[in-house]
């Protein structure tokens, strides 16, 4: 099979750009031809002041993108085209070179851009959805994307201006979801639940189940606000000096959690920085749990699918996606988004139950080997584009059809 994968890179790596790595590799290593149309947020760092005006317009039609992808659209002709990101700089114009060309589109959902102009359905440290039902220029005036109200309006004209021509109606075939949860944030906005399917990310290559003994709580990710960082520090404020924490990543709350830790002589609170995902990885094996305190609805977060691959349970705010990839005293806990004291009864109790955790833990692996491997995302990856070949085919079919006929009439 022939495929072309489009992506947009971020600044920062992060879980989409590793997902769209992995598939690729996937996909190769199966013997799939791949075609490559990319482009680099850091391109942006080469832009005069006059070209940086451009971007605003860019993000909603980008031209040379969509003179680049007709083009490779032609000479290749791939049979399925699979998009991961199109944000900032190729736009949803793309979109509609395939449709021209009639090669079929998947589109991976890996957050919720086309609903939300920040992306992640908060505001204010709180859950909120008011732009999947009412204007999303409400949006502007809360400064949604990066606290800029000019950088929200640029996203909010991108996302009106291909709502009014109904780009992700009528150019594209089939969407790719992670999780029950963000499905039916799509539909109750109005997406056609037929044309979504859903297939959760994998953890490859397999790290392998922990084997040593467990020693201490690890959380993994960005130090900030929405991923529950000050929480965290509240509740770990409240356990006793014997229950060790490791902090591994950064963000814009790890100065002042640090500058914390040190004043207030928490020495049970350590911090390792962003760490390669392999020592990533042996963190993971060497903990009793990880935390994930995120007060956001997330998506399918990786941390949580690599710690059930180490075979290691996870506590994890009841909210959004956690609530459908943790199962309460099976594979972790819950607590309430949020609520520190909640976290540090929850934390108390799986410190003081090692025995349970490893339980947990191994349901957590033999979850991974159930839903989260290499094998099982490549066979729902292929389910899906046969099937969007098929119905395209079909429906090519179908206007040849109604070509001939018109033809016979005249």
């Amino acid at each position: 099979m022939k495929i072309a994968l489009v992506h947009n890179t971020y600044l920062e790596q992060g879980g989409e750009d590793v997902v769209f790595w992995q598939e690729r590799r996937l996909l190769r290593e199966a013997g799939h031809e791949i075609l490559e149309y990319q482009r680099f947020n850091h391109e942006m760092d080469q832009y005069s002041t006059a070209r940086r005006l451009t971007i605003i317009g860019r993000t909603v039609w980008a031209s040379d993108s969509y003179r680049e992808f007709t083009t490779l659209l032609r000479q290749n002709r791939p049979d399925v085209v699979h998009v991961h990101n199109t944000f900032p700089l190729i736009s949803p114009s793309i979109l509609w070179a395939c449709q021209r060309e009639r090669v079929p589109v998947v589109h991976t959902l890996h957050n919720y851009r086309l609903l939300c102009p920040g992306a992640n359905f908060i505001r204010d440290g709180k859950p909120c959805e008011d732009c999947t039902q009412g204007s999303i220029w409400k949006s502007v005036v809360h400064g949604c994307y990066r606290d800029s109200r000019p950088q929200t309006a640029a996203v909010a004209l991108m996302l009106s201006v291909h709502r009014a021509k109904k780009t992700w109606t009528h150019a594209v075939d089939r969407y790719i979801v992670l999780t029950e949860f963000a499905k039916s944030r799509f539909v109750n906005a109005g997406f056609a639940p037929e044309k979504i399917s859903i297939k959760p990310n994998c953890v490859d290559p397999d790290p392998g189940k922990r084997t040593g003994d467990p020693a201490y709580a690890l959380f993994v990710g960005r130090v900030s606000e929405q991923k529950g960082a000050p929480t965290l520090l509240k509740a770990w404020r409240q356990l006793p000096k014997h229950c060790g924490l490791r902090i591994v990543g950064d963000g814009p709350f790890s100065e002042e959690m640090e500058s914390q830790v040190r004043s207030e002589g928490l020495s049970n609170i350590s911090f390792t920085g962003r760490l390669p995902r392999e020592r990533v990885i042996e963190e993971m094996k060497g903990a009793r749990f990880v935390v994930f305190p995120s007060q956001l609805y997330e998506n399918m977060p990786l941390t949580i699918i690599e710690a059930f691959a180490c075979g290691v349970p996870v506590l994890a705010s009841k909210l959004g996606a956690m609530q459908e990839m943790v199962s309460e005293d099976r594979t972790g806990l819950f607590f309430r988004a949020g609520d520190a004291e909640d976290l540090a009864r929850t934390a108390k109790l799986a410190w003081e139950q090692p025995q349970h955790m490893r339980k947990l833990g191994d349901n957590a692996r033999a979850e991974y080997e159930a839903k989260y491997t290499a094998a099982a995302n490549y066979r729902q990856l292929m389910e899906i584009y046969h099937k969007v070949i098929v119905d395209n085919a079909a429906e090519a079919g179908k206007d040849c059809v109604a070509e001939l006929d018109e033809v016979s009439s005249v």
